[in-house]
């Protein structure tokens, strides 16, 4: 059997971590209003960070089936955008530092790849692992946004409140991961946030936001969110004023909003932020929502529709 060490090469010149949590935000799964991208980018580009692992890429990416773009200028190949798999090490606000697993979601490999990052939580001595996610969800976007939490242990998730009892839909290797860390008696937790269904394919910051206000609320860090709140706020009112402007959209978010209002009422919620919930579909619809958002998602390399 391949040795999953293999897969990545680490840093001979690592400080003392303590036991940091790490953060995996990779691309490829259902991220509805790139709220795991906008996330990510948030921590990438307002804290100081730097790469501590990188993955063999060769091994996972599958390139006749997300072609990697290459720029052509005038005569000649100017640039090619090359995929890469890394760990990143930041610190948050308060100096804490934590790792961040960035890239394209693996094609190839999934269980060695799942047991190489397994691997180096064991080397890392990393506490908790946590997973980042965005869900298209009938929900309005004039209500806080939700958030689903799953984790390895029920403690782990305190005060969210389950929302589904069960539900069949497509794997990812986060997912995989965190039920493999699970089996190992390992912590983990993810967060998936609630997305109006009708603005799922484009930038809903609010739901970044959630996701991050999500992972600090569990794991204490402080991490940067003011600038997506900022952009959040821009990005409503532009929604706000797109609805106004058609009495079928107005019609669709006021019965959104009835069936959200209800729903907290029948659990005597004041906040469904501070809990996750969020109207309830049920595990059909939920799952073949999921199937169709990422049959619709681009890959590079996609002939643009005309």
């Amino acid at each position: 059997m391949l040795d999953p060490h293999e897969l990545y090469q680490l840093t001979d010149d690592l400080p003392g971590l303590g036991q940091p949590v790490l953060i995996q935000a990779l691309t490829g799964f259902v991220d509805a209003g790139a709220a795991s991208r906008l996330a990510r980018e948030q921590l990438l580009t307002s804290l100081e960070s730097r790469q501590i692992a990188t993955f063999d890429i060769d091994q996972l990416f599958d390139y006749r089936s997300r072609r990697p773009v290459m720029t052509f200028v005038e005569d000649h190949w100017e640039h090619y955008d090359t995929p890469e798999l890394a760990l990143h090490l930041l610190h948050d606000d308060d100096e804490t530092p934590f790792l961040l697993l960035t890239g394209p979601e693996p094609d190839l490999q999934w269980e060695r790849f799942v047991a190489a990052v397994s691997g180096l939580c064991d080397r890392l001595d990393v506490r908790l692992t946590i997973g980042l996610n965005s869900i298209p969800m009938a929900v309005p976007h004039t209500r806080p946004t939700g958030v689903t939490a799953h984790a390895t242990r029920r403690e782990l998730i305190a005060g969210y409140e389950p929302w589904l009892q069960q539900v069949q839909v497509p794997g990812s290797v986060g997912n995989l991961l965190e039920y493999r860390l699970g089996e190992q008696g390992r912590d983990a937790v993810g967060f998936a946030a609630h997305v109006p269904h009708y603005v799922a394919q484009t930038e809903y910051p609010a739901a970044a936001e959630a996701l991050l206000a999500s992972v600090s609320r569990t794991t204490g860090l402080l991490l940067p969110s003011d600038s997506l709140r900022t952009a959040a706020e821009v990005v409503r009112v532009e929604i706000d004023r797109q609805v106004a402007q058609t009495d079928e959209a107005a019609t669709l978010v006021h019965a959104l909003e009835e069936q959200y209002d209800a729903f907290a009422r029948g659990r005597g919620e004041k906040n469904l932020l501070a809990t996750g919930a969020g109207p309830l579909p049920t595990a059909d619809e939920l799952g073949a929502e999921l199937e169709r958002f990422l049959a619709e998602q681009p890959r590079p390399g996609d002939t643009p529709n005309t």
